[in-house]
């Protein structure tokens, strides 16, 4: 009787990362993302400020994310990102960029896979009782206006999440995975360092840990993907249809709702109804890795 997870398939996705897994120029690739992303950003935020020198308002609207022309920089950024790791990955570790994802031939199926069993729940949470997060939804948007956006927004928020699942279960997870066996290394130290990143306490207060682990815990689950699949097809779908749903349907109206078409309730800093539809969102990571790895199956 099988007692571990089957990660048979994960050699697909570590194959091309073993031919220079030297762990020195894993840690050296890290400082050179990391350096790399801090010149890329300087020179964008710098693009950013020529741009918009007239409007100073664009300031706060940036900090919050209230506008779609905000989210759209705001998004955009995180490319930022996935750049620095494809000239890390090419240049340090001697591969080519593309094999982050793990082998095309299987991410884009998984991709397409996965998301389209995501996009059924989706429809049948909005069927199906119950209905309303606690309170009649705000308006944002006009419907025309975000649906003329909409394949941009789309994009943008690919960008997005295409950027953390590159660097955290496709850099990372590859170069530890090359090195290591145990998943208590390549699985466990970057949801710890996805989780980190999303520590927040001055805007979320006393629900900051609780955010933060619920980051851990949803990249210990891409992570379960990713070695399931053997490619980060699967990951990206989950975090495209969770962002989607977070960032351009319904969104907190003080913290990324720019691009929503709703706004909650409730905003960030509303520390008691947040806390009580965290749990909501906690069920709803766990459905969505279940009906992943359904989809996984066929």
């Amino acid at each position: 009787m099988r007692i571990l997870p089957d990660y048979s398939a994960h050699v697909f996705h570590t194959t091309d990362a073993r031919a220079h897994s030297e762990l020195w120029r894993t840690v050296f690739g890290l400082v050179a993302i990391a350096g790399l992303y801090v010149a890329l950003a300087l020179i964008f935020n710098q693009g950013i400020f020529e741009l918009t020198r007239y409007r100073p308002e664009f300031t706060n609207e940036l900090i919050t994310g209230s506008t779609p022309l905000a989210m759209y920089v705001l998004l955009a950024s995180f490319g930022l990102i996935s750049l620095s790791v494809f000239a890390v990955v090419r240049f340090v570790h001697k591969r080519g960029a593309l094999t982050v994802f793990g082998p095309t031939l299987l991410a884009v199926p998984q991709f397409v896979r996965v998301l389209g069993i995501l996009l059924l729940l989706g429809v049948a949470l909005m069927i199906l009782p119950p209905y309303g997060i606690g309170g009649e939804l705000v308006p944002n948007l006009a419907l025309g206006k975000w649906a003329l956006l909409l394949p941009l927004s789309l994009v943008a928020v690919f960008v997005q999440i295409s950027a953390e699942e590159i660097f955290f279960r496709g850099y990372l997870q590859q170069q530890l995975a090359a090195r290591f066996s145990s998943p208590l290394v390549w699985m466990v130290l970057p949801s710890a360092l996805f989780a980190i990143g999303h520590y927040q306490p001055s805007e979320a207060g006393s629900n900051a840990v609780m955010i933060t682990v619920w980051a851990g815990l949803f990249g210990l689950l891409m992570a379960d993907l990713t070695a399931r699949a053997g490619s980060i097809g699967p990951a990206l779908a989950v975090h495209f249809v969770n962002n989607v749903t977070a960032l351009l349907i319904t969104a907190l109206p003080d913290s990324l709702g720019g691009l929503a078409l709703w706004h909650t309730p409730f905003g960030i800093e509303d520390e008691a109804q947040l806390r009580a539809w965290l749990p909501v969102d906690f069920a709803m990571m766990i459905v969505s890795w279940l009906a992943a790895r359904l989809a996984l199956r066929r």
